[in-house]
């Protein structure tokens, strides 16, 4: 059950939107509300639309955890493999990277150069040992697939419980 107290700060920390406020109102309530939650936990996760706020990218990640291994997919379109670090370090895979892209355009009467860009890190936590030198990495289509098998002695602690209905 949680506590008074989680309830109170997961309401107070939606960003609502007025429509009686006028946009510098708006600007200004977010900017509070943003170093408000900085005060209260620094090293806390930022909000979907705290990072597009500051143009930051954040790829959609999905771990899948099997018997004998994790498999994390990562979404990194436009991205090139050598613009990605994977590293595993104290029981967490760490991805980051930075994404980089320009789009120019020109024509008669008019030039266009578009530029747009966002680093990124996200730290999976592994809550089993994993065979390092096993690690496997592709990336395709902007698609960044990694396989981290489990040691045998996880995999050999790992029991299987049988549900039973009535």
């Amino acid at each position: 059950m949680a506590d008074k107290n989680s309830d109170e700060r997961s309401h107070r920390d939606l960003a609502t939107r007025r429509e009686y406020e006028s946009p510098i109102v708006s600007f200004q309530n977010e900017m509070n509300r943003m170093f408000d939650n900085f005060f209260r936990d620094p090293f806390g996760p930022i909000s979907l639309r705290e990072t597009r706020m500051f143009g930051e990218f954040t790829p959609r990640v999905d771990v899948v955890e099997s018997e004998t291994d994790f498999k994390v997919t990562a979404e990194l379109p436009g991205m090139d493999a050598k613009d990605i670090q994977i590293s595993l370090e104290h029981d967490a895979l760490v991805l980051s990277g930075e994404k980089k892209g320009e789009h120019e355009e020109k024509g008669k009467g008019y030039h266009r150069l578009e530029r747009s860009f966002g680093a990124f890190t996200r730290v999976i936590p592994l809550t089993t040992e994993i065979e390092e030198g096993k690690v496997d990495a592709q990336f395709k289509n902007g698609v960044l697939t990694i396989t981290l098998p489990k040691t045998p002695a996880a995999v050999k602690t790992t029991k299987k419980i049988e549900i039973k209905s009535g």
